[in-house]
Parts: structure tokens; sequence; C-alpha cells
């Protein structure tokens, strides 16, 4: 038996299955949203430029952070850039996939994946100044 045309909805990016009303998220209303490894990436970034600011206040005060997915071109001898430091432009780009994936943790869990992120940061940030990534912030991991 052939189905009848089904009628344009006036609302077009509206979703209601079978009359149920719109979806909800797929976690219900009392579990937490999911975090992406994109947000956790963001976040760790994010932390990390703050507290390079309250250090380096007038040397980090007008750069630019950016976080892109892959870098542009083919890898060079050196292998996949993690990030890119630009000192006319005063940007840093870190690039995410990298950072993630090519990253040999020997426990894979979340306190050591913030820790390579922060040290990518650092480590750039250090580029850009022109000193040494232990010189940058001396104080974060001195309880090791």
């Amino acid at each position: 038996m052939p189905r009848s045309a089904r009628r344009a909805s006036p609302r077009a990016g509206y979703r209601d299955r079978h009359g149920r009303g719109i979806r909800s998220a797929v976690t219900g209303p009392h579990l937490p949203m999911l975090r992406t490894r994109a947000d956790f990436f963001d976040s760790c970034v994010a932390s990390a430029v703050e507290y390079l600011r309250t250090l380096w206040p007038q040397e980090l005060a007008a750069v630019h952070f950016e976080v892109a997915s892959f870098p542009r071109g083919t890898a060079g001898p050196e292998g996949v850039d993690r990030w890119q430091v630009d000192p006319r432009a005063r940007r840093v780009t870190l690039y995410r996939v990298p950072i993630e994936r090519l990253v040999h943790l020997h426990r894979d869990d979340d306190w050591h994946r913030r820790s390579y992120i922060e040290s990518c940061v650092f480590r750039a940030v250090a580029e850009l100044l022109g000193k040494d990534p232990w010189d940058i912030a001396p104080e974060r991991y001195r309880h090791f």
C-alpha cells in the first residue's frame, strides 16, 4: 500500500517523531551533558592560557590564542606540527588533532592528557617569548 505524501512542516528544523514532541538530550535531565574531546581540549588550553596571562601580563597582553584542527600543508621533516607561533601577528595556534593523537602517554587518563596539552601551550608560549619552557611557569609543577 503506497504511503500518502507528507505535508511540509511549518518549522523546517523541527524534529517531532511520531507526534511525541521535541527530542530531549541523550543524557536526560538528571545527568550532566557529555563532554567531547574538543571541549576538554579547549578547556585545558583556556586554563593554561589564563594561568600564563597571570604570570606574564605585559608579554601576553596582545597575544591571540587559537585552536585549529590540523596544520595546513604537509608534514615537514620533523613530523606534524603541534603548534605554530607567529611573532609578528602575536598569535599562537595550537593544533588539536596532532596534540591529541600523536602523543604516547604512559597512562591514558584525563590528568595526563591535561598535563600534555598544558605542556604544549607552555612550549608554544616559550617559543613566542624566546625563553626556556621551564622558565615560563616554574611554580606550576613544583610539587613533583
